[in-house]
This record gives C-alpha cells, structure tokens and sequence, in this order.
C-alpha cells in the first residue's frame, strides 16, 4: 500500500494487517491482526511508516478494538463537554449532588466504614474492637459522671505497701451525700448488657502477667479505669473474676505524671512519707470508690490478630460504697473512656498506639450487645451527624450544645440557665436519660395524651417514677410504640433543614416492667427528671436513648457524631476515594 499515491481521500474504518511466514520456513504460519478506528486520522503508528520498512510482526491480539460509536446519532462526549464547558461542570455538579443525596439518604452505617490499606504500617495508629455484653441478673439504675474528690488523711489509708507486705490501716471516707457532683471550682471489644433489667453494658479486657479476664462497665463519663483490687479489700463487691492482686512494683508513686493529673484538682496537701498515688471518686448516683494507682500490662488483639502488650494506669480500688456494691456483682470494674489524660484512650494515643478516638454501638437486641472501639479505623465515612465538642478544662465529658428539642411536632422548653441553649452530655454509664427539670415536666405533661386512647398511669409500679398500664396486655415496646411519638434533639440550629438531629423513637425511651400478679407488662418512661444530676440544667443522654445508633467521640477533631446502626458485627470497606478524610 503506497501513502504517497494522490487519490481522493476516504475515511479509513479499520486496518488489517496480514503477516506472511518466512520463506524458508512456512510452517510458522501467516498472522493475522485487526483494528477498527474511530477517527478520520491513521493512527500515528501508520502515518510516521516509512513505506520501505518492514511492520513489525504480531502473533497474538493483546486487547479488544474500541467500540465504535453509533453512526446514527454521532455523538462524542468527549467533543459535546469540549465546546460545552459550562455544561461539563453543570453535569459535574449534578452528579455530586445526586451522589451526596444518595449516600445521606440510602447508605447504612457499615456499607460506608474506612477501609484500613495499611496494616503492615507498624508505625500507623492501629484500632481495637471491644465486645459488649449484658449483665444479667443484675437489675440496676446507674448513673455515673464520675469526679475525683480529695482524700483527707493520706497517711491514714485503708493500703500501705511496704516492702512488699500489705498492711491495713483506719478507713477515712469522704462520701460527701448532699455534694454536687460537678462543682465549678472543682480495639474492637464486644459489647453486652441492656437497659432494663440490667442496668448497663460491659466489655472485658485482658490485665497482668499472666493476663487474667477482667470484666468492665463501659463509660464514658468516667476518667479513671479501675479494677477492684487486694489489697486487701476493704469494701468489695463478689465480682465476676478474682480480685486483681497488686505487687509493689505495680504500684504507681506519688510523684509519677498520671498520679498529678489525678490529684491537679484537689486541695494542695504534702505527704512527705507517701509512697503510692491515692486516689477518691466519687459518681452522681452518690456511689464512690476509693483506691491506689497502679501499673501493669494491658493485652490488646488488632482486628488482624496481631497482639499488642502495653504498661496501662488504672486503678486498683479496694472500697467501693453504695450502687457500686450491687453493679459489681457481675463485674470487675470501670472502664473510664472520657477525655482525660487518665482515661485509657487517652493513654493508647499518647504512646501512639491510636488515634484518640472512642465509638461505641449498643444493640437494641437482647440477644446482642454490639460493640466498642478505640481508633479511627471504624469511623465512617459519611451517613453521619457530626457535632463539635464543648471544651472545658474541669469538665472532661463528652458534651455539646442543645439547640431546641420536640416532642412529636410540640417543642419543649429547654430549662437551662440559657434559656436559647442547653449542654446535652453523652453518658455511656448512665442506664437512663434526664431532662432538666422544665423539660422533663412538660414531656410527662405531652406523654399524658396517651390516657385518651385507654392508658392509665401505674403508681404501683416501683420500676420507675412514670408507668402506664394498657388496655391491652403488653409483651414487647412493638405493641406500645405506635401510641407514642418520637423526640427529636436539634444541634447547630433551630433550623430545621440545616441543623443536625438526634432522634428517640419510643423504643428509645421507654422500657417494659412486669409487675406481680398482673397479665401483662406496664410501659415506663426511661427519661428522669435530671434537677439533682450534674448541675441541673445538663440533659443526659444515657445507654437507653444511645441504642441502636453508632456514636464515635473523635478528640483528634473535638467532634461527637452518630448514626442508625443494628450494631452487629463491625466491618471495613473501601469508600470512594475523594470523600477519605
């Protein structure tokens, strides 16, 4: 074929190419390969062929020819959006937004969760999943939000280690019953437990050389993590493990970092002759724990089965008083997520183990009690509500700013000392929610409505302060919820459109009791009035109004977000590359 010849020029389809064998040697057979264009142009490979040189000899096709376009409607892409920039763009947005709209409206939790590429990283921060269990059997109302209180005599303490031998000395307690708690001078792990009757959720984890089983209550209003210890205990509870027994080696001095950080906010006292690090805190539901610091290694198993052995601060607490004693009938401790220094995530992200994040999901299932993590693996993506976190420097909760809060379409009243705003906390140690007292009258006040369609308030009922007893026998929250309506928390804005919202259905907020001799169960408000909790004018979102969401803390952003989840099984997929924060 001669390029040089002059003839009319034609629009060139396809190429084929017919490659014979060589002359002394047939049998390799001739080869035959085949192009189609798209183009009115020879491919440059064709057009820069001197027409003396020998093509290149092509045995196997190594990809499909591209599709030709269709002649009947002859449209490029390519050359519509390059004479149409403007639509280009417009499409562009389009797309986006359409994309967006999708995944804030169809996505569910755990179709969207990073997905982790750097696993050999050992440098990288890693994560840990926690299982959460029930306590069975255990039927408590708890309310933590814990604080450190002075201890008054340090030197007049239930434990003295010297020498390695154990002494016991006079008991001085500081239980102070008319204090107000907040005062303003002062890995995956599953999760078990439920609401009613058992009070709250807990996880395990693994402590000491050799690695012993210690079940913990997980919260998130606690500082603290701490272990009922021998020491010899003074006050203990029977526990669900043996009694975590300290040496003198595991026994964190006075002087130690973690020893001033407990103690920066109590009374100056010097103690010339103290030898360990004592420690008082004392829980809104006036129960408190009394204990030495101490030091030993912590066991933790990455999603990949890789394990990490770490020196961990806690607490070895040998006296506990008041609901603590029942609630510890089926654990060992406290699992102290807050954001202070002490509180265990703090302590992986300072070593760099972590990214200081904290989530939590807890079924709404009896059968299953979700799960916990430490890290950002398991933070999704997107279909979350994110809301920024209150700092304060004496208050280490999770807590941020309510806006405005309804009750079906009825707003209540706020009740704080701002009347436009309040300060909502997230309380994984709280078996229930409170209002302020204003808020909560005026949600019995709106509950009330349900008298018209048969209910009748139960004041035999001693579960909790508002029960009603149907018309019909009761079994599960599925027969009541239609006759009840869902409260919404507002956060940013009293906009509705723009804010961001937490959502209680009833199931949310209500529990099943069953009393004596009755056919039937009763429904009870799981929200209390709050008038003697924290300062009074704080809402408190505990475990009851937190099921069935994911709720993550992220302190590396100062951030608290949630999202609808069954809370089964965590999982991490890949997310579309530009939404990967």
């Amino acid at each position: 074929m001669d390029f040089d010849d002059e003839r009319p020029q034609q629009q060139v389809t396809g190429v084929v190419i017919i490659t014979l064998p060589p002359s002394d040697n047939p049998s390799f057979g001739k080869t035959i390969t085949a192009f189609t264009l798209t183009n009115d142009v020879l491919p440059q490979s064709l057009t820069t062929q001197e027409p003396d040189q020998v093509l290149p000899t092509t045995r196997v096709v190594s990809s499909p020819p591209p599709s030709s376009q269709s002649p009947q409607l002859g449209f490029s892409f390519s050359g519509f959006f390059s004479e149409n920039p403007r639509k280009l763009l417009g499409f562009l947005g389009v797309s986006l937004f359409a994309l967006l709209l999708y995944s804030s409206c169809f996505s569910s939790t755990f179709v969207e969760l990073k997905n982790s590429n750097d696993n050999d990283d050992d440098d990288k921060p890693q994560s840990f999943i926690f299982p959460l269990y029930h306590k069975l059997g255990a039927a408590d109302l708890e309310l933590k939000l814990g604080r450190f209180v002075d201890v008054v005599d340090k030197e007049n303490l239930v434990v003295s280690i010297n020498g390695g031998a154990m002494e016991t000395k006079m008991v001085n307690k500081l239980v102070a019953a008319n204090s107000i708690v907040m005062d303003s001078s002062a890995t995956i792990l599953p999760v078990r437990g439920n609401v009613y009757p058992d009070g709250l959720y807990f996880t395990y984890m693994l402590l000491g050389n050799p690695q012993r089983r210690y079940f913990l209550d997980i919260d998130t209003g606690s500082d603290l993590t701490w272990i009922q210890c021998d020491a010899p205990c003074s006050s203990c509870a029977k526990g669900a493990n043996p009694l975590y027994k300290p040496t003198k080696v595991n026994i964190v001095a006075s002087g130690d970092s973690m020893c001033m950080e407990v103690q920066k906010n109590q009374k100056p006292q010097i103690c010339e002759t103290c030898q360990q690090c004592d420690y008082e805190i004392e829980y809104a539901d006036r129960s408190s724990s009394l204990g030495v610091l101490a030091k030993d290694k912590l066991h933790l198993v990455t999603p990949n089965g890789s394990i990490t052995n770490l020196d961990v601060v806690f607490g070895c607490a040998y006296d506990q008083q008041g609901i603590l004693l029942n609630t510890l009938s089926k654990t060992d401790g406290i699992l102290g997520l807050s954001k202070a220094k002490v509180s265990l995530p703090s302590q992986l992200a300072s070593k760099g183990i972590i990214n200081n994040v904290v989530g939590h999901c807890l079924a709404t299932d009896v059968a299953s009690g979700g799960y916990m993590f430490l890290g950002d693996d398991f933070v999704p993506n997107w279909g979350m509500s994110w809301v920024p976190m209150l700092g304060s420097p004496l208050i280490e909760f999770y807590h941020t700013q309510l806006v405005k809060i309804n009750y079906g379409s009825s707003s209540l009243s706020l009740g704080a000392k701002d009347s436009d705003k309040a300060r909502v906390v997230f309380d994984s140690g709280s078996s229930y929610t409170y209002f302020t007292k204003q808020s909560y009258a005026e949600l019995v006040s709106s509950l009330s409505e349900v008298s018209e369609l048969g209910f009748i308030q139960d004041a035999s009922d001693p579960t909790l302060p508002v029960c009603w007893r149907a018309p019909f026998p009761i079994r599960t929250i599925m027969d009541v919820k239609k006759y009840f309506k869902t409260l919404t928390l507002q956060f940013g804005s009293k906009w509705w459109i723009i804010s961001k919202k937490f959502h209680i259905p009833p199931e949310g907020y209500l529990i099943i009791s069953f009393p004596v001799m009755q056919k039937g169960g009763n429904a009870c408000l799981g929200i209390l009035d709050g008038s003697n909790v924290h300062d009074g004018s704080t809402f408190i979102l505990g475990d009851i109004s937190l099921r069935g969401q994911l709720v993550v803390y992220d302190n590396e952003k100062q951030k608290i977000g949630w999202g609808p989840s069954g809370c089964g099984k965590p999982s991490r997929f890949k997310s579309l590359p530009f939404f990967e924060g």
